[in-house]
């Protein structure tokens, strides 16, 4: 029997992460953990003024992304594999753009005391996109809360995911160039996709940590 699977799926925001690990948990018959920005209460007003209220939005979303990431520790016997939509890591991706000097020395010492605390993924799927197809995905799903996005920030947002995951050595990494490969709809196409991406995550899983492959759009 094959070892349960803790995958993670990151990138941006509108890269499509949820649309896959909803494909992705119907193949593996996984227990999906969703992240909750929604409860944010400080997020819509950073969208309007980031730097009045990063380091609000950056703490609040550490803390409840640190939370959420501990209950994933106790284990489910019906679902033994765990597919998420994020990972703690993420935080320090948006702490260092938006925060400034003395309030991301601050972050910092409370990240490090967490980031220990919490499971690592076997495999972390790095999804990316370019801007325009971010921005029209965003603007497709039309939530309230990122009416206000400013699209140089998007940019920005998507080339420190791209640095960061240029370096990135902490687990297993599957890079897929999300620009126009179609796996969220059902038909031969997708179902066809989802399986090269099911092949190699198994394969990287096997392989361990600083192994990293990558899909094409």
């Amino acid at each position: 029997m094959a070892s349960p699977l803790y995958i993670a799926v990151e990138g941006p925001i509108g890269v499509g992460k949820t649309t896959l690990v909803h494909r992705l948990a119907q193949r593996l018959s996984a227990r999906v953990v969703l992240e909750s920005f929604e409860d944010n209460p400080f997020l819509g007003r950073f969208y309007e003024d980031r730097e009045r209220w990063a380091f609000s939005t950056q703490i609040f979303f550490l803390m409840s992304r640190f939370k959420q990431q501990q209950e994933l520790m106790q284990p489910d016997l019906f679902s033994p594999n765990l597919l998420a939509d994020y990972h703690l890591f993420k935080d320090r991706i948006f702490a260092e753009l938006t925060l400034a000097d003395q309030e991301l020395a601050l972050y910092e010492r409370v990240y490090r005391s967490l980031a220990t605390q919490i499971l690592k993924p076997d495999v972390v799927v790095y999804l990316s996109a370019p801007l325009p197809t971010l921005l029209g995905r965003i603007a497709q799903r039309g939530r309230d809360i990122e009416k206000n996005m400013d699209p140089e920030y998007l940019q920005d947002l998507a080339r420190a995911y791209q640095r960061f995951f240029s370096r990135f050595e902490e687990t297993a990494l599957l890079k897929v160039d999300n620009e126009r490969l179609d796996y969220a709809s059902p038909g031969p196409e997708g179902d066809a996709i989802i399986d090269e991406i099911v092949s190699r995550i198994r394969r990287l899983a096997e392989r361990g940590r600083g192994h990293r492959e990558e899909l094409p759009a």
